[in-house]
């Protein structure tokens, strides 16, 4: 890490390198670094990454085509100074230590991620943790996950929306973790609901004489059910830990078989639960994932000053009463479900089907993209709500680009339709001068951002580019015009997942 570099790099692309990679680059690689700081544990993989041409036609998209982990750093418990601030110092000379292990130095890493998670999130200091990593935003993708973003990340992370979309099947991913549970709903290959709860192996910490060390709010109402009491400085009996993991198992397990049923697991919901959702008999698989899974599947035995082991026995006794076979399948990756990586560039470029009320906000650099489905049936308004609670934003801000994915017939009215529902987000927004930048695999940009800007006279400015295809957790940067065809490039930078083809 470079602390004094006043000079961030920036992904910038020119327009005689758009020509040379649209007509001479076939593959190319990277080195990838990705590095979580979770509520339990923090840890970093670095990975090289083969990207190729995707198709015979030459395009201009490129996929990876070979992922080879160079460097898998220790497992470090989240280190915190207090209750309320994690240990900045710790965290940045494990990084450096790391990147030395790894026998990498900050230039020789051309990608990344890095992710704040869980009750980390809710530290005092997260946000200058994640600042201290976007100086280098154009290496950098920066994210601050909460519960469903965070789901979303192990879902893709571990392998199981992977394994939906291969299979066409319906599949839960629960991610348990040190201070939240969380769960995906995917069918064939598209996460369609998040939840979470605050039920997790930290939520209790013990020094190496089995002394409460720290306690979250959450395991005090936990204990109080129980009839216990935490103190810190104190110890906790065999039976009081057993007692404790075994009740979380419940609500983890209530909220899997379509609650959460009980007052308590109510309480301890951090987001809405699943709708419409009945249990088991409504998925093909269930895959776990997250530091407590290591446990669940028997891959470790080790305790770290937590109940990690105990809740991973609670449950194993779960599972075993599920009649169901062969419905469990294990993560492509457990503990480090979270984040892999960012190392998928896509160069794509959109042409003169696009509309610009103002070139003064591009270029535009690292807009997270948030991928909105929109039924015809249903109200535009609520499908990008939707689309921004799975990120864990209540309004449309800045920094974001608005993916929409159309069906049914794209005439006037529909279009009008969605451009209604849009200006209706935006009335709420909390960023009301920000620009809104949309993005469309269809040609209805030009369309689309003329009813919005000079129909419905939205304030903000208007940038609509189509022919660009994003997904779920990608982020884009958006060049300014170029030439007489006023060609728009577009970056999609993409966090690096594992799929069953590349192993």
């Amino acid at each position: 890490m470079h602390d004094d570099d006043d000079h961030p790099e920036h992904f910038h692309i020119e327009p005689d390198d758009i020509i040379e990679d649209i007509e001479g680059l076939e593959m190319f690689s990277l080195r990838s670094v990705g590095i979580d700081i979770g509520s339990s544990t923090s840890h970093l993989v670095f990975s090289h990454l083969t990207l190729r041409r995707e198709g015979a036609n030459l395009s201009t998209r490129f996929r990876v085509t070979d992922r080879e982990i160079l460097y898998r750093s220790p497992i470090l418990l989240t280190p915190y100074s207090s209750g309320t601030l994690i240990d900045t110092d710790k965290v940045k000379d494990f990084i450096h230590e790391s990147y030395r292990m790894a026998g990498f130095t900050h230039d020789d890493v051309d990608t990344g991620a890095v992710v704040i998670t869980g009750e980390a999130l809710n530290k005092e200091n997260s946000k200058p943790i994640l600042e201290y990593f976007a100086k280098d935003s154009g290496k950098f993708i920066c994210a601050s996950a909460g519960p469903n973003h965070e789901a979303l990340l192990a879902a893709y992370g571990c392998g199981a929306v992977d394994l939906s979309k291969t299979e066409k099947a319906g599949v839960l991913n629960v991610d348990a973790g040190g201070g939240t549970t969380k769960f995906s709903l995917i069918q064939n290959g598209v996460v369609t609901q998040t939840a979470a709860i605050n039920v997790g192996a930290r939520l209790i910490a013990f020094d190496e004489n089995g002394t409460v060390a720290r306690v979250e709010t959450p395991a005090k109402f936990i204990m109080k059910e129980l009839g216990y009491t935490v103190e810190l400085g104190k110890k906790l009996t065999e039976k009081e830990k057993e007692d404790f993991a075994g009740l979380m198992a419940n609500y983890i397990f209530e909220v899997i078989h379509g609650g959460p049923s009980s007052p308590l697991a109510k309480k301890l919901m951090i987001t809405d639960p699943l709708k419409d959702y009945h249990g088991l008999k409504q998925i093909d698989y269930i895959v776990f994932s997250g530091g407590v899974s290591e446990y669940i599947y028997d891959h470790d035995k080790t305790a770290y000053g937590d109940v990690g082991p105990l809740l991973g026995k609670k449950v194993r006794e779960h599972l075993a009463k599920i009649p169901k076979r062969d419905f469990l399948r294990e993560p492509m990756e457990g503990i480090r479900a979270t984040v892999i990586g960012a190392g998928e560039y896509t160069i794509q470029a959109s042409g003169n089907t696009s509309y610009i009320s103002s070139t003064d906000a591009m270029p535009a650099f690292g807009l997270k993209v948030i991928r909105a489905f929109i039924d015809p049936d249903e109200p535009a308004e609520q499908s990008i709500k939707s689309a921004l609670t799975k990120f864990d934003l209540p309004c449309y801000t800045s920094g974001l680009a608005l993916a929409l994915s159309l069906n049914g017939q794209l005439d006037y009215q529909l279009i009008k339709k969605v451009a209604d529902g849009i200006a209706a987000v935006l009335k709420k927004s909390d960023a009301p001068t920000a620009p809104l930048f949309l993005v469309l695999e269809i040609d209805v940009a030009k369309s689309l951002g003329a009813i919005l800007k000079e129909e419905l006279k939205v304030m903000q400015e208007v940038i609509a580019v189509d022919g660009i295809d994003v997904g779920d957790l990608d982020f884009i940067d958006i060049g300014r015009p170029m030439g007489i065809t006023e060609v728009i490039p577009v970056t999609i930078r993409s966090f690096m997942f594992p799929t069953s083809r590349l192993g």
